[in-house]
């Protein structure tokens, strides 16, 4: 069992140091545990998150997960990544950092429009030009070739009854297979109700024929322990007929 997307107190929204999810993995019987907390941008402003990491924290959070792959070697696999958006303006610094830094991979996770200096949160309600919005940006981050897998896909918050959506969703999805993309099905939104996942996108997700990740997001390290969470999130993608995958590419 394998998971890849889990979050550190460095982001400012989740709980628990980096040695505290490897023991609850351990625990939990993970054989890989993939630590992808919120990359820092090189802003060309003075804008300040209050979501990601400091730029000055990186290093020592490389560090930290290098000493803990050391450490718990025998005992379980630990992988240094990172949750990016598509920033186009910034991707040069951000490939820069991923030629610096010993990182294993990255998702993409698309939560703002070009920047979150000055874009809109796709996770509030989107019109129809903000939903295309979303849909181009996640395409262009998938042909990059940078990214290891879509974090929440179905983040954008719009009608799912809407024709308009299906054939949005399905350009992504569509792409998504192309490039052998695997899509998450995220159990930080299932457990706690958000509009995603999403029942229509994965039954976009099921015509189209991707493969789909089940991505803990853990903001805290109990989240690794809630197996109950995890076998109701793998059975509803069964019963959906979804193809489960827990193999996602490396950078190095």
């Amino acid at each position: 069992m394998k998971n890849y997307h889990t979050h550190t107190k460095r982001c400012y929204h989740a709980i628990d140091n980096e040695e505290e999810y490897v023991k609850a993995a351990i625990q939990s019987g993970y054989t890989e545990l993939g630590f992808s907390d919120h990359t820092p941008w090189h802003y060309e402003t003075s804008y300040h998150s209050t979501m990601r990491m400091e730029e000055d924290k990186l290093a020592g959070y490389v560090q930290t997960l290098l000493n803990l792959r050391e450490k718990y070697q025998d005992q379980i696999s630990i992988k240094i990544g990172l949750e990016c958006e598509y920033f186009p303006k910034y991707m040069n610094w951000l490939k820069q950092i991923l030629n610096d830094y010993p990182i294993d991979y990255i998702i993409l996770g698309n939560h703002f429009d070009e920047t979150d200096e000055t874009g809109i949160y796709f996770g509030r309600p989107l019109n129809k030009q903000q939903l295309t919005k979303y849909v181009e940006s996640c395409i262009a981050g998938i042909k990059t070739g940078l990214y290891s897998y879509v974090a929440h896909p179905d983040l954008a918050f719009y009608d799912t009854d809407d024709p308009f959506y299906t054939q949005e969703m399905t350009r992504l999805c569509q792409v998504a297979k192309e490039y052998q993309m695997p899509l998450e099905f995220n159990l930080l939104g299932y457990a706690t109700h958000r509009q995603y996942p999403n029942e229509t996108f994965f039954n976009i997700a099921k015509k189209v024929g991707n493969k789909v990740i089940i991505g803990t997001d853990a903001h805290e390290s109990s989240a690794l322990l809630d197996m109950n969470t995890y076998q109701l999130g793998k059975q509803w993608l069964e019963r959906l007929g979804l193809e489960l995958t827990e193999d996602i590419k490396f950078l190095i």
